[in-house]
Order: structure tokens, then C-alpha cells, then sequence
């Protein structure tokens, strides 16, 4: 098949187009033109490129031109601060919004969009399992991303009210060797280098980018018209992860766990200086408030519906580890 990936040179989208090449497709894929391609750099060659913004219309015509099947993979991903609004709306919705338009307009055979659990919302008292029936509602735990998410999916979804053929897969929190400084690649850091001495008291599901890239593959083989899919793996407390990450790269893990309470203390006072200093990153209160709760998610319907499979944590700590080398000396 000739396919499209958008948001390819990222840690899904790169790991998608690979695993699309090695399987003998033809494959396009979209960059923005300052964007690093270094995750790309193994089928180098193998792949057409289109240089650009999702926002571009005229590019997405261009590059979707004979392409059978798009996988929308373009996102940004931010703490959540409500100065990054803005652009998380752009990318994410507007930009959501034009994949749609475009693959209407070139009668693709079939969308599939990356979206996420943050899409699904996650409710003030967490109880049972979170799955693809979950109903988003307002919650002080949903950050400006998880608000941005959902939105894309009703994009998506007016789409499909328009005759497109789209299935929506959500990741749980995804890891893999990615690029420095960006996305889980900063926790993997902080880990190596000695620099996270405590761990949130909260627990999610944590995912490895190749399988998170195999469920898409899937999806688009599989999936059914507007469905989601949640693609997940293990099922852990943060401090079992990071232990689980600590122990691959040889080193110590967190000695302690944050009280919830003191988590969101910490996320006020980042947020009240974020306004009068130009901080990098901020920890929100709804990022301190998730991360400090048990929020875990089955994916029994990826299973059985697309055949999906998902390899422990400890596989995926020891591969990244691995890959990246013996940690820096502290």
C-alpha cells in the first residue's frame, strides 16, 4: 500500500514508518522542515518526504495525492499550561481538523488517527478500569493536552459523520528511546543520570513505542470505522517503573514517594512563577494531581479485536537502556 505518516520524525511516528518500510510498503511521510529526522535516519532512502505544517493544506492535498491510507501521528505534547493553549490548539485540533478535511477531499480508503487517553478523560475519583467507553467530563484532572486531544477526536469524528473511514487509537504513556529532551525520553534521563530521587505516588500504564507503532499498523488493517482502541501495556505505580527503569541502566532508583498533597503545592508554586519567569517547563496542578492518583486502563479491545500484543516494562526498559548506552557518571 502507499501510505502517508504525518508527525513521522517523532517517537511513534518513526517507529510506525520503520516497521511500514520493513513490511514492504511505500511510504510518504510529513515534516515539518526545522524538525530533526534522526529517527528516520534507518530507512533513510526508503521513504518520500514532504516538507511542511499539517496546517498547509495545499501540502496535505499534495501528499495525500494516490496515498491509500493516512496515519495522522502529528501532535504536540505540553505539561499543559494554560500559556501553551494556543499552540495546543493549533497543532491539535485546527491541525487535526485540516488532516480531516484533506483525506476527505483526496478519498483516502482509510484515517488513522493517534489520539490518546488523555483524550478519554480521567475522572476526580479513580475506581475501576479505564477503557474506550469512558465519557469525557470536566475535571480538574484534564490538562490543556487532554482538553486539546478530545477535541481533535471530534474532529475526527465529524469526519466520519462526512463518509470518512477512521479508527482512533490512544496510547497510554509511551516510551522509547525518542530524542533528548522530549516527551518520556526527559524521565529516562533523569533516571540515568541520578536526578529523579523521588516518584509520584500515583500509577498509570506504560507502553513501548514499537508496540504502541504495531497496534497502528493494526488499527489500519483491522480496526473498525470509528472505534477506538486503547494501546497500552503494563499496568504500573510510578515507582515500580521507574525502579524497573533504574534497574536497566545499573543505578539507583527513587529513594522516596511524594505526597499527593505536596505534589500540588510544588505544581501552584510552578505555575505562579511561570507567570512572572520565563520557565521551560511547568508542572501543572492537573498534571501533579494525575501523576499523584492511580489511573490504569485495560486494552483487552485492541487485543481481541486487532490481535494487538504489548512485551513487559522491564523488556522495553532494558531495550531503550540498551540502546542509549551506560548511564553518565553522576
Amino acid at each position: 500500500m502507499n501510505l502517508l505518516v504525518t508527525g513521522a520524525t517523532g517517537m511513534i511516528g518513526s517507529a510506525l514508518a520503520r516497521q511500514l518500510v520493513d513490511a514492504g510498503h511505500e511510504v510518504r511521510v510529513l515534516r515539518r522542515s526545522h524538525s530533526t529526522g534522526g529517527l528516520l535516519e534507518p530507512v533513510r532512502g526508503q521513504i518520500e518526504t514532504f516538507e511542511g505544517d499539517i496546517a498547509d493544506a495545499g501540502l496535505l492535498d499534495e501528499a495525500m495525492a494516490g496515498v491509500r491510507g493516512v496515519f495522522h501521528v502529528a501532535a504536540y505534547i505540553g505539561f499543559g499550561s494554560s500559556r501553551e493553549w494556543k499552540h495546543l490548539y493549533q497543532v491539535n485540533v485546527l491541525g487535526t481538523r485540516t488532516v480531516v478535511n484533506a483525506a476527505l477531499k483526496s478519498g483516502v480508503e482509510r484515517l488513522v488517527h493517534t489520539s490518546s487517553i488523555a483524550a478519554l478523560g480521567r475522572p476526580e475519583q479513580p475506581g475501576s478500569f479505564i477503557d474506550e467507553t469512558h465519557e469525557w467530563s470536566a475535571s480538574r484532572v484534564n490538562t490543556h493536552y487532554a482538553r486539546s486531544k478530545h477535541l481533535a477526536e471530534l474532529e475526527v469524528q465529524r469526519g466520519i459523520a462526512e463518509g470518512l473511514d477512521a479508527v482512533m487509537v490512544n496510547p497510554t504513556l509511551v516510551f522509547g528511546t525518542g530524542r533528548p529532551g522530549e516527551n518520556t525520553r526527559l524521565i529516562v534521563d533523569q533516571v540515568r543520570k541520578r536526578r529523579l530521587p523521588v516518584s509520584p505516588a500515583g500509577g498509570t500504564n506504560f507502553v513501548d513505542a514499537e508496540d504502541v507503532a504495531d497496534g497502528h499498523v493494526r488499527a489500519m488493517e483491522r480496526g473498525r470505522c470509528g472505534e477506538r482502541y486503547v494501546l497500552g501495556g503494563e499496568n504500573l505505580r510510578w515507582k515500580e517503573a521507574l525502579d524497573t527503569l533504574a534497574h536497566a541502566a545499573g543505578v539507583r532508583g527513587p529513594r522516596f514517594v511524594v505526597r499527593p498533597a505536596l505534589a500540588i503545592a510544588l505544581a501552584t508554586l510552578s505555575e505562579s512563577a511561570s507567570r512572572v519567569l520565563p520557565l521551560g517547563r511547568v508542572v501543572t496542578r492537573a498534571t501533579a494531581r494525575s501523576a499523584s492518583r492511580v489511573y490504569f486502563y485495560d486494552v483487552s479491545k485492541a487485543q481481541k479485536e486487532l490481535g494487538y500484543q504489548f512485551r513487559p516494562f522491564r523488556d522495553t526498559a532494558r531495550r531503550i537502556m540498551t540502546e542509549l548506552g551506560r548511564p553518565p557518571a553522576p
